[in-house]
């Protein structure tokens, strides 16, 4: 309806078998969603999940604004590049695969992807 922005976070070039392992994945959602979820704009934050191909993730945002939304995306992961702790959501009650999470994969790909972001001429596949 116009309201809502589907951002495609494209962190690995498709169709090249780079792809994220299932623990990667899995344990960057949890990080992402819940920074993101605890951000300046998470009353506007519907849904953020992978890619089935293994090549990303999408978020959707309300009434969003594409700088404010890049801003938060770097504090995000700057976030969990620093974050010292148990990974979010890793517990029976809280996931049904609590035992496929580990955070040193969350912060190697956040890490990777704030580098992409910081060279804005990465943004194109050749």
């Amino acid at each position: 309806d116009g309201e809502i922005t589907t951002y495609d976070l494209r962190m690995r070039k498709p169709n090249t078998g780079d792809l994220m392992s299932n623990s990667a994945i899995h344990s960057f959602e949890h990080m992402l969603a819940t920074f993101l979820r605890n951000s300046k704009i998470k009353d506007n934050v519907i849904y953020c999940g992978p890619m089935g191909c293994q090549t990303g993730f999408y978020v959707l945002i309300k009434n969003s604004d594409n700088e404010k939304f890049l801003n938060v995306l770097k504090e995000c992961l700057k976030g969990i590049i620093s974050y010292d702790g148990q990974i979010f959501g890793n517990s029976e009650i809280e996931c049904g695969n609590y035992k496929n999470l580990s955070l040193d994969e969350a912060k190697k790909e956040a890490l990777m992807y704030l580098d992409i972001l910081n060279k804005p001429q990465s943004f194109c596949y050749e």
